[in-house]
C-alpha cells in the first residue's frame, strides 16, 4: 500500500513538472488557450473584422450598430462604459468619427487593456476623411494589426489566430477583386457623392469623384454646405457629365434629397451606401460586396437597360 502512493506521488510530481517546471508553481498552458479575449468596437464594421479575427477565442461588443445610429453624433451609455471598462481589447476608428469613445477610455479601467485607434495606426488626421474602411488597402494593414494584437494578447494560440487571418483575406479578396473589376472596366468615370464616405471607394475603383470638396465635406460633418457649392453641384448633375450619384443612406437631409432628386430628374442612377454594416448581421465583406454589385449596376445602367 505504501509502495503504492510512493508511485502514485512520484507520477504526479512528475507530470506537474511537465506542466509547471521544476516545482516553481507557474504552470505552462498547452494545446488551446481557454481564456475568452473581451473586445469593445467602437462600429460594428471594425467589430465584424476582429471578430473573424478572432473566431471563438473572443467575444466582440460593437457599441454602433443600430441603422439609425449616426456615429459621429452617437451619445455612449452606462452600459457602453461598463464594456469598455472591462474590456481587454478596444478598437476605435479616431480622426474624430468616435470621439465619444475617447471619453470612455479616459474614464479608466483594465490597466492592461489594449486600444487601436485606427486613424492613428494609419497616420490619418482628424480633419481628413475619416471613413477609413472604404479604403481597401486601410482594410488590408489594420487587419494585419488587429491580429498582431490579439497574439501579443493571447500568445499561446497565435497558431489559430494565423489560420484565422489567412481565411479572412482570402475572403476579403472577393470584394476587393470587383473594385479592381470596376477599375478595369469603369476606370475614369466621373461619379458624384453626396458625402465624403465615397471618396477612398471611388478612388480605390479609379472612379472620377468631381462633387466639390466644400460640399461633400460640411455634409459629412453634419454642417450646411457654402451656397457656392451647393450651385456647382448642382450644375455637375445638369452636364450630363456623371454617371452615378453616391448618397449615404443613414444620413437624410432635406437637401441630399433635393440633389437626389435632381439627378433622377437628370436621368443619373441614384445608389446609396451606409456608413454601418446593414444589415447587422452581415459580415464586413458581404456588406461591402453587396454595395459594390449595386455601384458596378449603376454604373452599367444603360448597358442593362435601366
Amino acid at each position: 500500500m505504501l509502495n503504492s502512493r510512493i508511485i502514485f506521488i512520484s507520477i504526479s510530481v512528475f507530470i506537474f513538472s511537465v506542466l509547471c517546471g521544476p516545482l516553481t508553481g507557474h504552470c505552462r498552458v498547452t494545446g488551446n488557450s481557454t481564456k475568452v479575449i473581451q473586445i469593445v468596437a467602437a462600429e460594428n464594421f471594425w467589430g465584424s473584422l476582429i471578430s473573424q479575427l478572432g473566431g471563438d477565442k473572443v467575444r466582440v461588443f460593437s457599441v454602433v450598430s443600430d441603422p439609425n445610429a449616426d456615429p459621429h453624433e452617437y451619445e455612449s451609455n452606462a452600459g457602453d462604459a461598463r464594456s469598455v471598462s472591462t474590456a481587454d481589447y478596444v478598437i476605435e476608428n479616431g480622426a474624430g468619427y468616435d470621439s465619444w469613445m475617447d471619453k470612455l477610455l479616459n474614464a479608466g479601467g483594465n490597466p492592461r487593456r489594449k486600444v487601436l485607434n485606427v486613424a492613428n495606426f494609419l497616420g490619418v488626421k482628424e480633419g481628413e476623411n475619416p471613413h477609413l474602411w472604404y479604403n481597401p488597402s486601410f482594410v488590408n494593414r489594420v487587419t494585419a494589426q488587429m491580429e498582431k494584437d490579439l497574439i501579443s494578447i493571447d500568445p499561446n494560440d497565435a497558431g489559430y489566430y494565423e489560420r484565422q487571418y489567412k481565411a479572412l483575406q482570402s475572403s476579403l479578396a472577393q470584394y476587393q477583386n470587383r473594385i479592381v473589376f470596376i477599375k478595369e472596366k469603369f476606370g475614369g468615370a466621373k461619379v458624384a457623392s453626396t458625402e465624403s464616405i465615397f471618396v477612398y471607394l471611388a478612388d480605390a475603383a479609379d472612379l472620377d469623384c468631381i462633387s466639390p470638396p466644400a460640399f461633400i465635406d460640411a455634409v459629412a460633418e453634419g454642417n450646411d454646405p457654402p451656397a457656392r457649392s451647393v450651385i456647382e453641384f448642382e450644375d455637375q448633375l445638369k452636364s450630363g457629365q456623371v454617371k452615378v450619384l453616391v448618397y449615404n443612406a443613414q444620413t437624410v437631409t432635406p437637401l441630399t434629397e433635393n440633389i437626389k432628386k435632381l439627378a433622377a430628374d437628370e436621368g443619373i442612377p441614384v445608389m446609396g451606401v451606409t456608413e454601418t454594416i446593414q444589415p447587422p448581421d452581415l459580415t464586413f465583406q458581404e456588406w461591402m460586396n453587396a454595395q459594390l454589385i449595386s455601384l458596378q449596376n449603376a454604373l452599367n445602367a444603360k448597358a442593362l437597360g435601366q
